[in-house]
């Protein structure tokens, strides 16, 4: 279960998230949507740990995360622009994670294997990440979030800019995978056709506040 509890970030002077609490659940996925600036984008990059939270606390399965450094709280991450290492191969960026937790190369050979196998793209290890197509990159980027086995995944509008045959397919894959994998997640997004397709349960961020004068 990751639950947040009351979770404050600040950018400058203006507060973009503000008391945020919420549960989601082990095996279930919460969509949040809201407006452009409405702090979406801000709740996860806390929960990971790529921004500072000015206050409020962050548990995984009743552990405090809030003070671990990105690597260490267990979270795998999808945005639309994949994150992907243009210089390393397909099998290279599934693996990156893995390394970085200090698995063996027969252990990540295995699981780059399997996580291809999982994403459809079987042949595709020694691919150049500038040959895949849009789709094809976004499958990797959810490969490599999920190789290293996270307690967490969160997606950040992952379908975004895919033509309407691709993203529809490749949600009906993502979610497909979420459910045998028993994954919790949290899914971003403007779309409520999204929200709804992936939804367990449901959070929509207000406007945001414009600054005072």
């Amino acid at each position: 279960m990751l639950k947040v509890n009351n979770l404050c970030v600040s950018y400058t002077d203006q507060q973009i998230v503000s008391g945020l609490s919420f549960e989601v659940p082990t095996a279930t996925t919460l969509t949040i949507t809201g407006p452009s600036g409405a702090g979406k984008s801000t709740v996860l990059k806390a929960i990971c740990g790529l921004v500072r939270t000015s206050s409020g606390s962050v548990f995984i399965d009743n552990r405090d995360i809030t003070q671990l450094p990105t690597h260490r709280r267990g979270i795998g991450l999808v945005t639309q622009t994949n994150d992907l290492f243009p210089h390393l191969t397909v099998a290279q960026n599934i693996a990156f994670g893995l390394r970085m937790n200090g698995a063996s190369n027969r252990e990540m050979s295995d699981r780059v294997r399997e996580m291809l196998n999982v994403v459809g793209l079987a042949n595709f290890a020694d691919r150049d990440i500038n040959s895949l197509s849009g789709g094809e990159a976004r499958r990797i980027a959810l490969a490599r979030s999920l190789a290293p086995s996270p307690k967490i995944l969160l997606l950040d509008e992952p379908f975004t800019g895919l033509d309407d045959e691709i993203r529809i397919s490749l949600m009906h894959q993502t979610k497909a995978i979420l459910a045998s994998s028993s994954m919790t997640s949290i899914l971003v997004t403007h779309d409520h056709s999204e929200a709804e397709f992936f939804s367990t349960s449901a959070l929509s961020l207000p406007p945001p506040v414009e600054p005072s004068l």
